[in-house]
Formats: structure tokens, C-alpha cells, sequence
């Protein structure tokens, strides 16, 4: 049964146009061709990624951080409590009214005594600043890298500047060292994104961030089975020159530094726009569903990377939506936030009532909130 799976799995008319056959695409006199083991090596390396990553957090950007002046809020604790701490672990963190009534029989608390232990609690629950920079630190550095790699991989040659020389002797193109390694070194990365992702800090697009990873993985993937190169390294190139914008922002943001994070997300929001919703439906989608037709008829693997495509492109317009969303606050003088964010929450109305009978709290006034992330 698996050698049947395996047979229909590779067979030629899924991943090939009419007429050729994975013998086509063997080595020979000197030219060299992408193979579907070649990426066997992505799943060690991205182990090994992870690993980096810890190292760079741990030994470059928690530094950075401190450089920085990248400041914790102080947070109160909520109260130990036996009965509100099951509910919150095994019910929901989001209490409706009915159940802080019931919850307040039950501990012993008053109703707004109950509220305020649920919203300390959840905010307890949140991510640090500084894991919300370190991460950013990472992303940043390594998108960053990877646009100027990918940059050096493309720039010379023909496809770069003339659309149509993508498919120029289209499947029979060898693969260049570079080309292998680029491929490798983004796919890597993205699986490490996926292991990662359950302790990453969590967003409203948490849902859209996994379908983001899981199709640009099953993009790079197929792109390299059928040859696909030289459009998948125009795409990973554009998709990378604007993401190392946006964790830059992030960066300063989180140091308190506005203005500069309000400057870099005006440049990062008109190359996200120009680079995703300009260059990459009229330029490169329109070479991947038009230009292959003069060549061959369509087949499966046309069909699925040109759907793969528009599910990409489908994320894109809602992370544009987002970003219009925080253009408009910005150019009305409101603070930039992310969309997708969850917010501090903060009892000030409590604290104040404490305050006037009991004197300042010793640990401090609750902060504005400060977590600004942009989207992605």
C-alpha cells in the first residue's frame, strides 16, 4: 500500500507538464537538477535555528535590550487564590457576569474584587517586553540577512529584470549552488517558525500566523519539486523586503523610541503595499498563471501553486487591512497599535480607591500600555 501511495504521490502528470518525466530532470553532463531529498536537510536545520535563536536572545539581544533602556511595566500579582486559580486554569480566563457572581460566593471576594483578580491574573499571563524585543531582535536580523542574500542571488540574473525568462526552457533549468542554499536556508527557517510558534508571543492572527507558515512551507516545498526556482526565489526575495521593516519598528517601539518606530512604519507600510499588493498580483502571479500557458498546457502542479498563491495573497489583504487601520491612527495623531494585540488591561479605578485611602502603592502606578507591535 505505501509503494502505491508513493507511486501516485510522484507521479509525473502531478508535479511535470505533458510529455516529460522525472528522467528529464536527472543529472547530467555537468547541470544539476533540484531533487525532493535535497530538503530532507531543512528539518535539522531548523532545529539547529532554534537553537541559534536562543543564543542570539540570550547573548545579543537581551544586551541590546538593556542598551536600549527596554523597561518592564511593573505588574501586579494577582492574590493566590485556590478557587478563582481553578476556574481560570480549567473554565476560561474571561469570566462572564454570572459566573464572577457565582465565583464571588464561592472565594469569599467581592464581585469587583473578583474582576480585578482575573484582569492581574491574565495580565501575569502575558508576554514580557523583553520577550516581545528579543523576539523581534531575531526576526529582524535574520529577514534582514536573508533579503541581502537573497538580493545577491537574483540581481544578475536575466529573470530579474524580464518576467518571461522565468520559464525559459522551463522544466529543464539546472539549479545554481546559490539558488540550492537560498532555498534551504528560508525553509529551514520557516519550519523553525511553525516549532515555535506555541511559545512565540500569541496575536489576534494567531490562526492566520499558522495558515502563513504552513503555505509558505507547502509553497517552497512544491516550488522546488517542480523546478519552480526562479519564481519561488523572486518570491521569498519580495516577501523579505519588508519584513525586516517591520521588526525594526517593533524594536524601537518597545525601546519608547516613537518617533523613530512611527518613520520606519511609514516606509514599511508603503513597501508592504507596493511589494504585496502591487508587484506580486500584477507582476509575479501574473508570470506564474499567464506565461507558463504559452509554453505548456495546464497541469496539477500549475493549478495548486497558482491556489497556494492566492491564499497568500488572500493574508496579505487582511494584513493590509490591518495596516490602513494603524495608518489612519497615525496620521490622526493617535497612537499606533497593533490590531492584532492584546492590551494591558489595568484597574486604575481600584487603584485610585486605594490610593486615597491608604496612600501611594508601594509598588508603583499602573504604566500606559506599550505594547505596539505592528503586523506582519
Amino acid at each position: 500500500m505505501f509503494q502505491t501511495l508513493y507511486s501516485y504521490f510522484w507521479w509525473e502528470r502531478l508535479w511535470l507538464p505533458a510529455n516529460l518525466t522525472w528522467a528529464d530532470l536527472e543529472d547530467r553532463d555537468g547541470r544539476v537538477y533540484a531533487k525532493a531529498s535535497d530538503l530532507y536537510i531543512t528539518l535539522p536545520l531548523a532545529f539547529l535555528f532554534l537553537v541559534v535563536r536562543h543564543l542570539f536572545e540570550t547573548y545579543v539581544a537581551t544586551p541590546l535590550a538593556g542598551l536600549l533602556n527596554v523597561k518592564e511595566k511593573i505588574r501586579l500579582k494577582a492574590t493566590p487564590n485556590a478557587v478563582l486559580e481553578k476556574f481560570y486554569a480549567t473554565t476560561t480566563k474571561h469570566p462572564k457576569q454570572a459566573d464572577v457572581e457565582m465565583l464571588s460566593k464561592k472565594s469569599g471576594c467581592t464581585v469587583r474584587q473578583v474582576e480585578r483578580w482575573f484582569r492581574r491574573r491574565r495580565n501575569q499571563d502575558r508576554p514580557s517586553l523583553l520577550k516581545k524585543f528579543r523576539e523581534a531582535s531575531w526576526r529582524f536580523t535574520f529577514y534582514l540577512i536573508a533579503f541581502i542574500a537573497g538580493m545577491a542571488v537574483i540581481v544578475d540574473k536575466p529573470w530579474f529584470y524580464d518576467l518571461r525568462e522565468v520559464w525559459k526552457g522551463y522544466p529543464i533549468q539546472s539549479m545554481l549552488p546559490s539558488q540550492y542554499w537560498y532555498y534551504m536556508i528560508e525553509l529551514s527557517f520557516y519550519w523553525s517558525l511553525l516549532f515555535s510558534i506555541a511559545s512565540d508571543v500569541k496575536r489576534k492572527d494567531f490562526k492566520e500566523q499558522i495558515i502563513h507558515h504552513v503555505a509558505t512551507i507547502i509553497l517552497i516545498s512544491f516550488s522546488w519539486f517542480a523546478n519552480y526556482i526562479r519564481a519561488g526565489t523572486l518570491i521569498m526575495a519580495l516577501h523579505d523586503s519588508s519584513d525586516y521593516l517591520l521588526e525594526s519598528a517593533k524594536m524601537f517601539n518597545y525601546a519608547g523610541w516613537r518617533n523613530t518606530c512611527n518613520n520606519i512604519f511609514i516606509v514599511f507600510a508603503a513597501v508592504f503595499i507596493i511589494t504585496r499588493l502591487v508587484i506580486l498580483p500584477f507582476w509575479i502571479m501574473h508570470c506564474t498563471v499567464f506565461y507558463p500557458l504559452d509554453l505548456y498546457p495546464a497541469f496539477f502542479g500549475y493549478y495548486f501553486f497558482n491556489f497556494m498563491m492566492v491564499v497568500l495573497q488572500s493574508l496579505h489583504i487582511f494584513w493590509a487591512y490591518l495596516i490602513i487601520r494603524m495608518a489612519q491612527k497615525f496620521i490622526t495623531g493617535k497612537v499606533v497599535e497593533d490590531e492584532r494585540s492584546d492590551r494591558e488591561e489595568t484597574d486604575n479605578s481600584e487603584e485610585e480607591e486605594e490610593a486615597a485611602k491608604n496612600g501611594p502603592l508601594s509598588n508603583g502606578h499602573p504604566v500606559l500600555n506599550n505594547n505596539h507591535r505592528k503586523t506582519d
